[in-house]
């Protein structure tokens, strides 16, 4: 079995779990970008920050980003999984 070298977890609370469009974009580049093998996306349960939805963690930087709209996650995917 093999793991993918980034992951980008996402969370799925109830507020978070609103934002689909985010994680629905992030899914379209990493296959746009051929990175299936590469990259992988994790669903996980609220993170209790619901104020500051959506949340997410790109690992292996562990850097969390909150509030993410689809131009910030073009540009963080752009920034952190792309270089």
């Amino acid at each position: 079995m093999s793991f993918p070298e980034k992951t980008i977890f996402v969370c799925d609370g109830k507020k978070c779990g609103k934002h689909k469009d985010v994680r629905k974009f992030l899914k379209e580049s990493i296959k746009k970008h051929g990175m299936d093998d590469t990259v992988g996306i994790v669903k996980i349960e609220c993170t209790d920050h619901c104020k500051h939805a959506p949340v997410m963690c790109f690992q292996p930087s562990n850097q969390w980003f909150t509030e993410v709209s689809i131009w910030q996650a073009d540009k963080l995917f752009k920034e952190i999984i792309l270089s």
